[in-house]
């Protein structure tokens, strides 16, 4: 290999470079571009989740930079995975911070979600997730910068339980969880809506998320008699529960969350999933209004009727909303103007309380069937 000599000129050129690089000159597009992360999985076992949001998040800000931007800058999405982990929630929060990025859309899961609050709100971070679901991750915190745009578990908890008490009328219940601040949050919310509407719940019980034989809690269950199962987890424990309860003969019905209507349960439980009953966020898909929107995820071959892609849509608009309302990029002006105002969103006129959980959310129960789809339960 020839040695390359370096020139005075050669220097002072890398000495002027060194500085444009140091004051942010090298790439004078970029500064014209202002950064949104939209944080959650793109790896392990529940990564569609994040891919739902990803949806949303994408279409809002094509829309957004085809029209020309925010205050006059462009969009760009940054993505950060955190495997909807805890342990990777601050892991993922510091790489945000450490990019100086002031905006997220995310986390996905209540647990990665409840571990990088913090340090968001410390930094001066705006995150709104749009599917975290745990009261946790705001009660009592006095967070500024955190905000969903969805409901939280004690929302959902008592949709879930309305139904069972007035449409199911079962004898005895099991109430399952996995023993993560989603899925026990919601659990214990179901437990305490039947329990005071008189319905005997015979087992209230944590299963080991990631194993692959629940055979001796469903043991359990056949021996209490019990006719009706609401689990609180994610899709891929509830498939299996599913799937294991029907090979033993339990005869029960199943219910869960939304983190349990995901497409991969078919695969999972098998012809055992269907009627399988959900709380979902009502399809907002479906509302004519929208009907232009639904169109544009379409048209790239993305879903807009899915638990969260309208609901990562309206976070990364009301992050929009905020910029333009607020008339700055600073993340504190940002998070203070939606602390003080109302937005109209596809899921409906939304506002936040101080805490910055939503003042009004609908979820709904729906019905899966083994094709995938699902209906209103009836």
């Amino acid at each position: 290999m020839k040695k390359h000599h370096q020139t005075p000129h050669h220097l002072a050129s890398a000495a002027a470079l060194a500085l444009a690089l140091a004051a942010g000159m090298a790439m004078p597009a970029h500064a014209q571009t202002l950064k949104i992360a939209a944080v959650g999985p793109t790896t392990g076992p529940v990564t569609q989740y994040g891919d739902m949001v990803r949806e949303g998040i994408y279409t809002a800000v094509e829309q957004v930079n085809a029209a020309g931007g925010v205050n006059g800058k462009k969009l760009e999405v940054v993505v950060v995975d955190d495997g909807c982990e805890p342990k990777q929630g601050p892991t993922a929060a510091n790489r945000v911070v450490n990019e100086r990025i002031g905006f997220v859309v995310g986390p996905v899961c209540s647990g990665a979600s409840i571990a990088a609050a913090p340090i968001y709100e410390q930094e001066g971070v705006v995150m709104i997730t749009p599917s975290a679901t745990a009261p946790a991750l705001t009660d009592g915190k006095k967070y500024n910068f955190i905000f969903r745009t969805i409901g939280r578990d004690d929302q959902q908890g008592p949709a879930a339980a309305a139904y069972i008490v007035d449409k199911f009328k079962p004898k005895k219940v099991a109430v399952l969880h996995d023993k993560q601040s989603y899925g026990q949050g919601i659990a214990t919310s179901v437990k305490s809506q039947l329990e005071k509407a008189g319905i005997p719940v015979a087992v209230f019980e944590g299963i080991n998320a990631g194993d692959s034989d629940y055979s001796a809690v469903i043991t359990k269950l056949k021996s209490e008699n019990v006719d009706f199962v609401y689990y609180g987890g994610y899709h891929p424990e509830m498939g299996l529960l599913m799937r294991q309860a029907a090979e033993q003969g339990l005869k029960a019905r199943f219910m869960g969350p939304e983190g349990a209507g995901n497409p991969d349960i078919n695969a999972i439980a098998g012809p055992a999933v269907e009627g399988m009953l959900l709380t979902l966020p009502a399809d907002f898909s479906q509302d004519p209004k929208n009907a232009d929107l639904v169109k544009a995820f379409k048209d790239k071959q993305r879903n807009a009727g899915g638990a969260f892609q309208l609901t990562a849509y309206t976070a990364t608009m009301a992050i929009v909303d905020g910029i333009k309302g607020s008339g700055s990029t600073d993340p504190t002006k940002v998070a203070a103007w939606l602390h003080k105002n109302s937005i109209d969103t596809p899921i409906g006129k939304v506002s936040w309380n101080a805490q910055g959980d939503l003042n009004s959310f609908a979820f709904q129960v729906y019905e899966w069937h083994k094709d995938g789809t699902h209906t209103l339960a009836k």
